[in-house]
């Protein structure tokens, strides 16, 4: 007997915008003429899309706002008529302001889609929005996101902890730690992190100053248009002689307001992971990675970071890796 071979699976992401107004927290919700319904807007990954710039594009196209993604919240998975699966994936985001026109310069523009697909984008209240909308299941996300809120982790910046791409091997390689570089896949892993760092509304760009790390970020500083900030204190050199001052240099990272990445090496992450587990909730430090090689090549781990009265915390933690869904 021939194995049952498993559902085709659609990837979908989206976003729910929210804002504050007056000291009530609203969301956006799109209508959809074609089933006269109100949801969350999103929409399918294209074909090699990461379903980050997925979410993101979808909510532009369908509301005509660029946004920032915040906290991830719980998705979806339902069956659709045909016997494919579809799951959609989902974020908190806010609307992109003046601090994230950096990010906004490292992304495609993005035309509207037709008022046949969308014809209306309206804010409610989180008590309306859950009463319009139509899928009970939609419900779900926007739960977690009022609870975030009511607790004071909805509000976050980014602090994204990349490291390097593939670089050529110590072995095959004549020259120096300092200048070893990306290999062609390396090169490829550095473009593709450009898309991830624009949602998240990367304006700050620090990194080793070791060639293969510079390299890594460097396309996104480029589209970008922002200048690395190159730190030898981030090299593995350094970081073997004083990890505290790696630690230090985290700290003032989580402490700023921006949204930020930092560019390292392997050997220096269990000291950059053990910074934000002493910053984080119980929850999020427990589900940190805790075991060499703690990211692959070009694999990022996003720290989201709410600003309590005590100090930084981080309030959640996703990895995303080039390629990958």
């Amino acid at each position: 007997m021939s194995p049952v071979a498993a559902p085709v699976v659609v990837e979908a992401a989206g976003a729910l915008v929210w804002r504050v107004r007056l000291g009530t927290l609203q969301v956006a919700l799109v209508h959809r003429p074609r089933y006269d319904d109100w949801s969350w807007p999103k929409g399918k990954v294209d074909p090699g899309e990461t379903i980050l710039a997925a979410a993101t594009r979808e909510v532009a196209e369908e509301t005509a706002h660029d946004v920032v993604l915040g906290i991830p919240l719980p998705g979806l998975e339902y069956a659709l008529s045909d016997g494919r699966r579809k799951r959609v994936h989902y974020w908190a985001a806010q609307v992109a302001g003046r601090p994230d026109a950096a990010a906004l310069r490292a992304r495609p523009p993005v035309p509207p889609v037709s008022p046949k697909e969308i014809d209306q984008l309206r804010w409610f209240d989180v008590v309306t929005a859950a009463k319009r909308l139509t899928r009970d299941d939609d419900r779900a996300p926007l739960a977690e996101l009022v609870e975030a809120y009511e607790k004071g982790r909805l509000d976050t910046r980014a602090l994204v902890i990349a490291r390097h791409g593939t670089a050529r091997r110590r072995s095959d390689w004549k020259g120096t730690e300092l200048d070893r570089p990306l290999t062609p896949e390396g090169q490829r892993q550095a473009r593709a992190l450009v898309p991830v760092l624009s949602t998240f509304g990367v304006a700050r760009v620090v990194t080793s100053a070791w060639a293969r790390c510079v390299s890594t970020v460097a396309p996104y500083a480029a589209a970008a248009q922002v200048a690395a900030e190159v730190l030898p204190v981030l090299t593995e050199a350094e970081h073997s002689t004083s990890p505290a001052r790696v630690a230090a240099e985290v700290l003032q990272l989580l402490e700023q307001t921006g949204d930020a990445v930092l560019c390292t090496h392997r050997p220096v992450l269990p000291t950059v992971v053990d910074v934000l587990a002493q910053h984080a909730r119980r929850s999020v430090a427990d589900a940190l990675p805790a075991a060499d090689p703690f990211l692959h090549p070009a694999q990022v781990l996003v720290a989201h970071v709410a600003q309590t009265p005590k100090g930084p915390r981080v309030v959640a933690t996703e990895t995303h890796r080039p390629g990958e869904h």
